[in-house]
């Protein structure tokens, strides 16, 4: 190989490098899932790609499940979950179920969230307690919760703990990297199915069918 053609190649390098940069970093970025926050919408090791111009450009809608920045662990540097009440809602968790008030409704509606399983529908509850806990949501908040009720953390309590004065229930926009639009799931290699490799769960991945527009 003479001096021109590694430059060449160099060149090459580098444009491959900014490209793959730019679209990561402005257009999509891949995920591997760690935990079953979202089960069983979601589950451990599954792959998805984030799109992440829908935080910037598009929408985010009700239902979306959303990658973001919590900023309440150093161990966990992204959230995965699902968005529940947009900016402007009042929102009631009352007798392990989940209300919601817009601003031109006159009463709260009880959500039917079609996508929980039968371990998770119906028992949404504020620390344990079935006492009615109401939230306001201001310009630019947004209420996560995670498909898992019985055993996640979320905008009830934090993300944590809402005793330590800084945290709040809610996130904005600016913490939301993207909302999952591609769901590989996860492929075992072994098995030569796509098979999640612990809960042993036998699937297909859900493809572009992911997220607010999947018929669970």
């Amino acid at each position: 190989m003479d001096k021109n053609e590694i430059i060449d190649f160099l060149k090459d390098l580098v444009f491959i490098v900014v490209i793959v940069f730019i679209i990561r970093y402005f257009f999509a970025m891949p995920f591997q899932i760690n935990g079953q926050s979202m089960y069983s919408s979601y589950y451990d090791k599954e792959f998805i790609i984030v799109d992440r111009l829908s935080s910037h450009i598009w929408n985010i809608s009700r239902w979306d499940v959303i990658v973001f920045k919590p900023y309440v662990s150093d161990q966990k540097k992204y959230f995965l979950k699902r968005i529940i009440w947009t900016p402007g809602d009042k929102i009631k968790i009352e007798d392990w179920n989940v209300y919601l008030k817009k601003a031109w409704y006159s009463n709260y509606i009880e959500l039917d969230e079609e996508y929980l399983n039968d371990e998770n529908k119906w028992y949404t509850f504020v620390w344990w307690s079935k006492s009615a806990k109401n939230y306001n949501l201001g310009e630019d908040q947004y209420f996560v919760l995670w498909d898992n009720r019985n055993h996640s953390t979320d905008s009830r309590e934090c993300f944590s703990s809402c005793a330590i004065e800084w945290k709040w229930n809610f996130i904005s926009s600016s913490d939301i990297t993207g909302k999952v639009f591609l769901d590989l799931w996860y492929f075992n290699f072994k098995s030569f199915k796509f098979i999640q490799p612990n809960l042993w769960i036998d699937t297909v991945p859900k493809w572009f069918n992911s997220a607010s527009n999947y018929e669970y």
